[in-house]
């Protein structure tokens, strides 16, 4: 008999969930991160009492009441609604599109005068029937302004490449709202785990072996011979030794900076959306929280090139890529005895609620 039921590769979200799941229904677990601490990407530093989300802005939002009930057992959440603005040469733009943002464009009032603009933007690309690219699919969808205002220098740095290098299904869609509304997300449920995402990362690990600054690749022989079962929530390529080939991600690197203030940019995010600033975004940490310390922490987020020891956090999703990655997804349905799950593991950028959503449902098949 093994001394474990399930080895967890990975203390992230998906990991977490699943160990604190098994562990309620009796199963024996070990869970292993190769960093130096829990909660994989949501983890937060704490500076001066302000909450520092270290990979990036993290806002829980959800439609799903079983998953908003299930995070909210464990840790209470507060009532931050996600409203970013966009900078664009100086100017501010409110986020989502909405009639914030058409008026600050174009000095429209209305929901008519909102639609005929957009309508008449979008009319001078009524002769592209097939967009070969990104940047055509955005014209014909949005038109001019809200194209090159707010789309096409962030997604040019995102992705690290032109917009007419980009594929067309990138973006499928742009949601317009005709209402002064400057709530990011749709979703019923939203907001940030009083105490910060390690609060609530904290709470799933609760009585949990976690072996930290452990890399699984490393020792995956010894590892293994510890458990009956593996969760494996890394890079599904890395599981196979890139056997197939390597997919491709885009990563991001972070600028921290302590200021001497008591408020930086009055927001927790502001994205910076023309080509020549290098950040995406602009993140002040204590605006999650409603922080009132006297000094603010502000996060430069840059995309950079994904290249071995860098994070992978954006999967290139093209014909390629998806090819790949189903032949490593069937090699992972071949293999016994392990299971895959997680944004590395299933290829996937998804959003916490999903990532939960996801390992609940592995909990239900396997126990």
């Amino acid at each position: 008999m093994k001394q474990y039921d399930y080895l967890i590769v990975g203390a992230g979200l998906f990991g977490s969930v699943f160990a604190h799941e098994a562990r309620c229904a009796g199963k024996r677990c070990l869970v292993v991160d190769r960093r130096a601490h829990k909660g994989g990407n949501v983890y937060c530093e704490d500076r001066d009492g302000i909450h520092v989300h270290s990979y990036g802005a993290h806002i829980f939002h959800t439609d799903n009441k079983e998953v908003w009930d299930y995070v909210n057992r464990l840790v209470p959440f507060n009532r931050f609604t996600n409203s970013p603005l966009a900078c664009y040469r100086g100017k501010l733009y409110n986020l989502p599109f909405n009639m914030n943002t058409f008026y600050q464009l174009w000095g429209v009032k209305t929901p008519q005068e909102a639609r005929a603009k957009i309508a008449e933007q979008r009319g001078e690309y009524a002769h592209i029937t097939q967009p070969r690219n990104l940047e055509e699919q955005a014209l014909t969808l949005c038109g001019r302004d809200i194209y090159n205002v707010l789309i096409k220098g962030y997604t040019e740095k995102q992705w690290g490449r032109s917009a007419t290098e980009l594929p067309a299904f990138i973006i499928k869609r742009v949601p317009f709202r005709f209402v002064f509304d400057n709530n990011y997300f749709n979703d019923l449920y939203q907001g940030i785990p009083i105490g910060g995402y390690n609060a609530l990362v904290d709470s799933l690990l609760d009585g949990i072996e976690v072996r930290l600054e452990t890399n699984y690749m490393e020792h995956r022989e010894e590892l293994d011979a510890l458990a009956d079962n593996v969760v494996f929530t890394g890079c599904i390529d890395e599981f196979f030794d890139f056997c197939n080939g390597h997919l491709e991600y885009r990563s991001l690197r972070f600028e921290h900076k302590a200021l001497d203030m008591p408020d930086f940019q009055g927001n927790a995010v502001v994205n910076y959306t023309e080509y020549e600033v290098p950040y995406t975004r602009v993140i002040e940490h204590k605006h999650f929280e409603f922080g009132t310390q006297p000094t603010t922490v502000v996060t430069y987020e840059y995309p950079d090139k994904f290249l071995p020891g860098k994070e992978p956090y954006y999967p290139v999703n093209d014909d390629k890529n998806m090819s790949l990655y189903k032949q490593y997804k069937d090699l992972a349905d071949r293999t016994e005895h392990v299971y895959f799950g997680g944004r590395l593991a299933q290829y996937i950028y998804a959003d916490m609620d999903d990532t939960i959503a996801s390992a609940l449902a592995l909990c239900k098949q396997l126990l």
